[in-house]
């Protein structure tokens, strides 16, 4: 009855394991996706001056990380507004 026991026990483990192997596996492909794609659409205008890439902050540039590198026409018109008001103060 014991060996019977330990093998419910042994199998009982083996199917936790899987679950949360199985479970940690799935959570970091979803991780690692979410990841890629936002790294894909951050540096999607930089890439050989193209217009492909998507607003990541919706549309507000003051604030944005790579407004420097955007290509964006957005950013762009908030680049030449920026550059007209500092011409302006000079």
């Amino acid at each position: 009855m014991s060996k019977h026991c330990e093998k419910v026990q042994n199998r009982r483990e083996l199917l936790t394991a899987v679950l949360r192997y199985a479970t940690l596996g799935t959570l970091g492909a979803i991780g690692g996706g979410v990841f890629a794609k936002r790294r894909r659409l951050v540096q999607g205008p930089r890439l050989a001056g193209t217009q492909d890439g998507i607003c990541i902050n919706s549309g507000i540039c003051s604030g944005c990380g790579i407004f420097e590198r955007c290509g964006l026409p957005q950013a762009l018109s908030a680049k030449q507004l920026l550059t007209r008001m500092d011409d302006e103060r000079k």
